[in-house]
């Protein structure tokens, strides 16, 4: 049995640890001991997290006045976790190569690399190839787990996963809510489709996820037909109103810098209930392709909706106020709406804040919002909407490349985020392309998170979310990660991770050979582990150093249960959880 020595007494092997009911408890499983590691007082490791975003600001850096507002194309990280912040935001993780790589190219040539990597298997070819196809699957979402983390995890467009992941919590389709037969399916050509077109126009992203059968069917565009004054039936709203509240222009109406413009001291509404019935009649007649040739009887799962004439709406139809003719036809019709949508002055703001606080802050500025929003609108070529363009801008802005010591940087890493990067950075890979991770929404015993897993179309969390009866709630400060934070998703993803940590799950193991190479020296091991993660403060490092330290490493076993504790009690901390 493996032994881990802590505070000059005997603790538990990590494997027999007791399970973390609280947050104080993971001390105790950790070093046999009740004396707190973090020494957090009275606060929960969630409260704990809450006061160091608060202390940074909330999340937000302020404009920089005289300072560059991008970086120079040049510009090169000058140290480790320089570099491994950069890739935790532009990626998930960072190895030791990846970090050496960056400082000698820069990040322009990163992402002008990571730009143009080619795309891996896709989930759908994935899934055919497992077997996934049979009709004993067809009700089943058999499979789509698995495909969803083995991208997140082992596939080498870090960058585009990353997108794809934060697209997935804008233009959110859930898996939870696709009744019909081939859910899987569905799912997958989604996720594939935003692969495929995350990197060219908002505009081309944006007619993708509106044909979508998997959206089609969860917002019930798939079938919507025209009115009947007979049976008194009306076009289906939903995904007229989605398409405005949530995926291109928001509720309210913007300045260019993200802010509400106000009348009155009141919000100004972006568009009306009328409206939102005026559009959904644009949006009728839209139907799975199951006309084209079937390589399977799924297929057309994996081809854009199409149009059926006789279940479109008649007469002039509006959106917003863009009047469409009596004589255009179905897609005509669709082509304005997405059209007019796109070209509302509210879409660069609404949507390149999201991204920020995706990839970078969860309280950005201001300022940073209106330099990504005028990138939105012209990428220096006077095109609308370069997805590459605005990435670039949301990554390469001074406020987020900003040293992590600045207090106005920051969010909360969500779960998802947290596992993949240390799954990346310990080659937590899966030998027989299983990939059994499995569903993790679960919040008392896994993340209370799964990719495409949401609870509603409102996403895990909303994009304007601050936490109640909190110093971020006392200072206004939005942070979104928060609503998954509470005293049963802190235990629940410590008390998980612990298990992938001290042995990994199905024939997905971590890989300790470097870590092993420095476990007899604490302080390199730590420093190495906490540096991939991208920096923790020097109080961190040093408590976790010192805890580490006491566990003897005469032996093997011992060597291992260091490597295990030094990861276990870095993702555990506060420090680490909030990415500066």
């Amino acid at each position: 049995m493996h032994t881990i020595e802590t505070y000059g007494a005997p603790a538990p092997d990590l494997a027999d640890a007791p399970r973390v009911a609280s947050s104080h408890q993971l001390q105790t499983a950790l070093t046999g001991t009740d004396e707190p590691v973090f020494r957090p007082g009275a606060l929960t490791a969630a409260a704990a997290a809450a006061a160091v975003l608060a202390a940074c600001g909330g999340g937000g850096a302020s404009d920089s006045g005289d300072t560059p507002n991008t970086v120079p194309q040049s510009a090169k990280p000058t140290t480790d976790i320089e570099a491994a912040r950069f890739l935790g935001q532009a990626g998930f993780a960072a190895s030791d190569a990846d970090i050496t790589k960056l400082k000698a190219d820069g990040f322009t040539a990163w992402l002008d690399q990571q730009f143009n990597v080619p795309r891996t298997t896709s989930h759908y070819d994935w899934l055919v190839a497992k077997g996934y196809g049979a009709e004993s699957y067809k009700y089943s979402l058999s499979g789509m787990d698995a495909t969803l983390w083995r991208k997140l995890i082992g596939s080498p467009d870090q960058l585009r996963q990353r997108v794809v992941l934060a697209l997935s919590e804008i233009f959110v389709v859930s898996m939870n809510g696709i009744p019909v037969a081939w859910p899987q399916f569905a799912t997958a050509a989604y996720v594939d489709m935003l692969e495929a077109r995350c990197f060219g126009t908002f505009r081309d992203l944006l007619e993708g996820v509106t044909l979508s059968p998997a959206m089609g069917v969860y917002l019930a565009m798939r079938g919507n037909r025209k009115e009947d004054p007979k049976t008194g039936r009306q076009p289906d709203e939903n995904y007229a109103r989605e398409v405005m509240q949530l995926f291109t222009i928001g509720l309210n109406q913007l300045n260019a810098d993200g802010t509400p413009k106000t009348s009155n001291g009141k919000t100004v509404d972006t568009y009306t209930l009328d409206q939102i019935t005026a559009l959904a009649r644009v949006f009728t007649g839209w139907d799975f392709d199951t006309t084209a040739p079937n390589g399977n009887d799924f297929a057309f799962m994996n081809r854009p909706m199409v149009h059926t004439a006789s279940r479109f709406s008649t007469g002039a139809k509006q959106v917003l106020d863009v009047t469409i003719p009596e004589s255009a036809d179905g897609p005509t019709a669709m082509k304005t709406a997405l059209d007019t949508l796109v070209a509302h002055p509210n879409v660069g703001p609404f949507i390149g804040r999201q991204l920020i606080q995706r990839l970078v802050a969860s309280n950005p500025s201001p300022a940073y919002v209106q330099r990504v929003a005028a990138v939105f609108n012209n990428n220096g070529k006077g095109e609308r909407g370069d997805m590459r363009a605005v990435i670039r801008a949301v990554l390469l802005d001074n406020d987020a490349r900003t040293p992590a010591a600045d207090p106005g940087v920051g969010k909360l890493r969500e779960p998802i985020q947290r596992l993949v990067q240390w799954a990346r950075t310990v080659g937590f890979t899966s030998p027989g392309d299983l990939w059994a991770i499995g569903d993790c929404s679960n919040p008392s015993s896994r993340l209370g998170q799964s990719p495409l897993r949401s609870g509603s179309v409102f996403n895990f969390f909303r994009p304007g979310y601050v936490p109640p009866n909190s110093q971020l709630g006392t200072n206004n400060v939005t942070a979104p990660e928060f609503q998954l934070c509470n005293e049963s998703t802190v235990a629940g993803y410590l008390n998980f991770m612990q298990t992938l940590v001290n042995g990994g799950i199905g024939d997905m193991k971590p890989d300790y050979t470097a870590d092993l190479a420095l476990a007899a020296d604490a302080a390199s091991l730590v420093k190495r582990q906490a540096t991939l993660l991208g920096g923790v403060s020097e109080a961190t490092l040093t408590t976790v150093t010192t805890a580490v330290g006491t566990i003897a490493a005469t032996t093997d076993a011992g060597k291992l249960n260091r490597v295990k504790a030094g990861w276990l009690l870095l993702l555990a901390s506060p420090d680490y959880q909030i990415q500066k």
